[in-house]
């Protein structure tokens, strides 16, 4: 019997899924439903994991930057794929992030984003933008903007790199933690699934993967967070970097560190450690309580009544 693989019903996630499938020689889609879960974009991620506890799936498809910390004790990630380009990019005026036009106008979602962007160039107009690809893409096209910033892993996925208008250096933005990587979900313990996506598994995607997420849970980070940590294995070493800023730009805090890459946790748990001495819990408490130091609007984890119930890039 094929494999039932459990996805959320969006453009990306199912082409995600099917590209899933496809490696594992066939496999049927299952649609998981997030109605009525409320908060940030771990609302996908639990719809997915109420099928699997179910039983009606016995893999999950995330988009590995979605998925939380904590998960629960039944299941575990069984695999990572070949990570795609982790990469933000910029899709709108301009060829470089120095060569923007003065005062753009700048769509996005992420605090992440907002934050570098902001402390890149303040003098750009970072506005909220909230959607699918497509809605975001089609902002643009109104005029409604004049730059958006995208994960490439997303629009490659959807074949549509063409609107990549430059690629952002980790120098210049440090991407979210798992972008551009999935993550393979089953039930713990579940022998002949564990087996039977054994063979998508990319050793350096998954130690990648796992040094960024020891580094998150450790900052008690989650994926509304102005927090990038990105970690690149070359050989036998693995090096890791992170940015942790306040969201208008004004202060941040950015480090790397180098470790085996063996030993991806020991190099996540070190980097967040060192960013934790430098007071990257204060930065992020002063985010989490909104005031003079953050936007007025309630971009914290999804609260915002208006938030769409599809948001993904």
């Amino acid at each position: 019997m094929a494999l039932r693989l459990a996805t959320r019903g969006s453009t990306l996630a199912l082409t995600q899924a099917g590209q899933v499938a496809e490696l594992l020689g066939g496999a049927e889609l299952v649609e998981a439903s997030s109605d009525g879960e409320p908060g940030d974009k771990s609302r996908f991620v639990h719809g997915v994991e109420r099928a699997l506890l179910a039983g009606e799936a016995e893999v999950g498809v995330h988009s590995a930057k979605d998925l939380p910390g904590a998960i629960p004790e039944e299941l575990e990630i069984a695999a990572v794929p070949p990570r795609e380009d982790p990469a933000d990019v910029w899709i709108g005026a301009g060829s470089s992030l120095a060569d923007a036009p003065e005062g753009a106008r700048v769509g996005t979602a992420s605090l992440r984003r907002r934050a570098q962007l902001l402390a890149a160039r303040p003098d750009l107009r970072v506005e909220e933008l909230h959607g699918n690809v497509d809605t975001r893409l089609r902002k643009l096209a109104e005029g409604h903007l004049d730059a958006i910033v995208l994960a490439a892993a997303g629009l490659r996925r959807l074949g549509r790199e063409s609107e990549i208008g430059f690629s952002i250096p980790v120098e210049a933005m440090v991407p979210a933690a798992g972008q551009g990587a999935l993550a393979l979900q089953v039930r713990a313990g579940d022998s002949a699934t564990i087996e039977a996506v054994a063979g998508l598994l990319d050793f350096d995607a998954a130690r990648e993967l796992t040094a960024e997420r020891a580094a998150v849970a450790l900052l008690e980070a989650d994926c509304t967070s102005p927090i990038g940590v990105h970690a690149r294995v070359e050989g036998e070493r693995l090096g890791i970097e992170a940015f942790v800023g306040l969201p208008d730009g004004s202060e941040w805090l950015r480090d790397r560190v180098e470790g085996e890459a063996a030993d991806p946790v020991s190099a996540g748990t070190l980097l967040a450690e060192r960013l934790l001495s430098a007071g990257a819990r204060e930065l992020l408490q002063r985010v989490a309580t909104p005031g003079a130091d953050g936007p007025k609007t309630p971009l914290y984890g999804g609260k915002s009544a208006h938030r769409p119930t599809e948001d993904e890039d």
